[in-house]
């Protein structure tokens, strides 16, 4: 019995040690806050896990439906936090695998909507420091109170978040090295006030009402979108898998309507993993890809322009980065005015908005900037079609364009193609069952936000008739 005391009280010791270890990395850790939600998105009756992290004995979190104007929806101070913890080697691309510190019920009178929780802590010494994060109520009834549905871009919010060591990316990578996994379980770095939060605090203003949805909700409730006449895509829209252009396209072809207020859209082809919480992506190392040899390389986590995936997405979109590139952007055409020249003015797109053919609009907010997506095209009599050789649909019309190229390296992603060449950023629009429209920019919603008025015309042409049903 006495070694086995013996054993007891060292691990009783040890025990205590251990805890006193983690006070110590409790106090000598900086003050911080920072969090996740177990999912996207939810609806009414659905209950939301926080995983958080902090110093601060407690946390104090504020809870706003983000639109025209915020709402706070809830608050609560004194949340027992549950202390820091660590950040695993792989949080990056494995996630952290916090506990869930606390639950919250949705309740049924939130609105569909992005929310924002804003958490604040605060040390003995009266030191404070916030964090912030979000999550996303989609409809309880789909389609009841709006037939327009706003899926917004988080897995390229994920795609460009760094944190725990990793993203897409190896420009800001903490080891240079380009990731190819990236997890939802880790605090991510929102994008949706680059873009999208203009969109929509212009549509509340003006009478629309949106329902929302993540990115993946297109992947794992796809049962929502018949429930709409328009879906929308605004902003940078860069990664989808290929059951989320599955089920677009299923829509369109069904007669759903799309707008693409967006650009650089549907670029990189995704896997999600582990139900929806990982994205999988090799990009331009797609020869490391296990699906490069093993599996359908239809599926590779690379360009949907790719010749060995040959779905460009321009078959979707119209348009794809293959034959756009940038405006005011990576060293390229950076004294460009950021306009749409247009083409083809009595098109009903461009109806009520005096513009004539050959003006230009949308300078003074640089509607056309950053990633741009276009078409191949042939010019004749002074006007731009496409040739269809990408992929773009036959009933596609060209109605703007603005000069857009790509990065010196960019030829780089696909090895069958011309290494310096112009494009355009191409405004257009097809009908094949629904009709899509796209502005072929990530910058659309800028000219919404500066209130141009032929942005905001145009914006409603297309919203009040693709809403409807056809």
């Amino acid at each position: 019995m006495l070694p086995l005391f013996r054993n007891y009280c060292f691990c009783l010791a040890m025990l205590f040690i251990s805890l006193d270890g983690m006070a110590r990395v409790a106090e000598s850790a900086p003050l911080s806050v920072m969090g996740y939600t177990n999912e996207l998105s939810y609806v009414a009756g659905e209950e939301i896990s926080f995983h958080l992290s902090t110093a601060g004995q407690t946390v104090s979190m504020v809870i706003e439906r983000v639109g025209a104007p915020n709402v706070k929806v809830w608050d609560k101070d004194d949340i027992a936090s549950g202390g820091v913890h660590p950040i695993p080697a792989r949080a990056s691309s494995d996630g952290c695998s916090w506990p869930a510190t606390f639950q919250l019920k949705v309740p049924a009178n939130w609105k569909s909507g992005y929310y924002q929780a804003t958490l604040s802590v605060k040390d003995e010494s009266n030191k404070t420091a916030s964090g912030s994060l979000f999550f996303i109520v989609r409809a309880t009834n789909p389609g009841s109170d709006t037939k327009i549905l706003l899926q917004l871009s988080t897995n390229t919010y994920n795609a460009y978040t760094n944190w725990g060591g990793h993203s897409l990316y190896s420009y800001h990578d903490r080891d240079g090295i380009q990731g190819h996994r990236v997890s939802f379980d880790r605090p991510i770095s929102s994008q949706f006030n680059s873009w999208e939060v203009h969109f929509v605090r212009w549509a509340e203003s003006n009478g629309y009402t949106l329902d929302y949805a993540a990115n993946s909700d297109l992947e794992f409730h796809p049962e929502i979108l018949p429930h709409y006449n328009l879906v929308l895509s605004v902003g940078h829209d860069e990664y989808w898998s290929s059951i989320m252009r599955d089920n677009l396209e299923a829509f369109i072809a069904k007669g759903g309507n799309v707008a693409f207020f967006s650009g650089n859209t549907c670029c990189w082809q995704v896997r999600s993993e582990d139900a929806g919480r990982a994205l999988t992506c090799w990009k331009q190392k797609y020869v490391l890809d296990p699906f490069y040899r093993t599996e359908d390389p239809k599926l590779l986590g690379t360009l949907w322009g790719h010749h060995l995936v040959g779905r460009p997405e321009n078959e979707m979109t119209g348009v794809g980065f293959l034959w756009g590139g940038y405006h005011k952007s990576h060293g390229q055409f950076m004294d460009g005015d950021g306009a749409y020249k247009v083409h083809r003015p009595d098109h009903w797109v461009f109806k009520g908005t005096d513009l004539k053919k050959d003006s230009k609009f949308g300078s003074q907010d640089t509607i056309v900037g950053y990633e741009c997506d276009g078409c191949e095209m042939r010019w004749e009599d002074g006007l731009p079609s496409p040739t269809h050789s990408d992929g773009t649909p036959k009933s596609f019309t060209i109605l703007g364009t603005c000069p857009a190229k790509w990065a010196p390296g960019d030829s780089l992603w696909y090895d069958r193609f011309p290494k310096d060449r112009i494009g355009a950023a191409v405004l257009g629009v097809y009908t094949n069952g629904g009709t899509v429209f796209t502005t072929g920019s990530t910058d659309w919603a800028h000219g919404l936000r500066g209130k141009d008025p032929q942005v905001e015309k145009i914006t409603r042409n297309v919203l009040d008739r693709l809403s409807k049903k056809n």
